[in-house]
């Protein structure tokens, strides 16, 4: 269903003051704040959204119009995350990053503060066209790997990372292309399934190709499933997938939604030129809500 004027009108509000929110001040709520708020049977969720609200200047008492809109979006947009439940993930329990600088790219661990907000998910779109896009925090501080290109973060493994590749990783089988290494978490996720066989890694970064292969790679359980190329990925798949015989494809080029439409729709048009070949995407249900 496309969604009417008005609702069109909310997607566009919320995702702007989302947009200022985590561009210029994720932080600014800090644990006093929500403690003042979450007493009793009030959750930290509430708490973070009634805070968030206030500071987007949204009166959710006596203004009718705020209150329908932190309605129909808080209650499904914010969500208080567990660190205990991404720490338990296997990418993270059994690879450990030193911290070191190869060129341009550095390899470290970034942290979010707690009650620091972030995307933590794909948008979800709800039946009568509202676009929701889904914040998450910790309560406590959580570390996470990372690679800066010029001192500017370029990949990650967050919990939207996660989030977001658990369908991919999950319907992979056979021989696996990935176009984009990153950190390796999609491949080290895919070859550890046992209905995969190999992974290729398409990435065009030397300096990433680098870290990877000498730091990264040798703590994989299964390395020998692994094969990195380095190449351009639409020159590859314009001129060397079809002589791979690829079962299952995963993309993730780009770095969030504004970068990637572009990239998604070219990747796309090749999907018929390899017909028997599953062709999957990062963050595609976000992107579709773009479209």
């Amino acid at each position: 269903m496309k969604p009417n004027k008005a609702i069109k009108e909310d997607n566009y509000k919320v995702f702007a003051l989302l947009s200022h929110y985590l561009n210029h001040a994720p932080d600014f709520i800090d644990r006093e704040e929500i403690d003042e708020i979450a007493k009793g049977s009030i959750s930290y969720e509430y708490a973070f959204s009634v805070i968030l609200a206030s500071a987007f200047g949204l009166d959710i008492v006596d203004n009718a119009p705020d209150k329908e809109l932190f309605h129909n979006y808080f209650y499904r947009m914010i969500h208080h995350l567990d660190s205990n439940e991404y720490n338990r993930n296997p990418y993270y329990k059994n690879i450990k990053l030193p911290t070191m600088k190869v060129g341009n790219s550095e390899l470290k661990y970034e942290k979010y503060k707690p009650f620091e907000g972030f995307v933590c998910n794909d948008i979800i779109e709800t039946e009568e066209g509202r676009q929701i896009p889904q914040i998450g925090f910790f309560d406590t501080e959580f570390r996470f790997p990372a690679v800066l290109e010029n001192n500017r973060i370029w990949m990650t493994i967050t919990p939207n990372e996660i989030e977001t590749m658990k369908e991919p990783v999950d319907q992979a089988f056979g021989q696996v292309l990935t176009y984009g290494l990153g950190l390796g978490y999609y491949a080290y996720m895919a070859s550890e399934k046992d209905n995969v066989e190999s992974v290729t890694v398409v990435e065009s970064n030397e300096d990433v190709i680098h870290l990877f292969k000498k730091y990264i790679l040798p703590q994989f359980t299964n390395a020998s499933k692994i094969k990195v190329i380095q190449a351009d990925a639409f020159e590859y798949v314009q001129n060397q997938m079809s002589k791979g015989k690829y079962d299952f494809v995963f993309t993730d080029l780009w770095h969030d939604v504004s970068d990637g439409i572009d990239m998604y729709l070219k990747m796309k048009k090749y999907e018929k030129q390899n017909p028997n070949t599953v062709f999957t995407y990062w963050i595609e249900k976000s992107i579709m809500c773009y479209l």
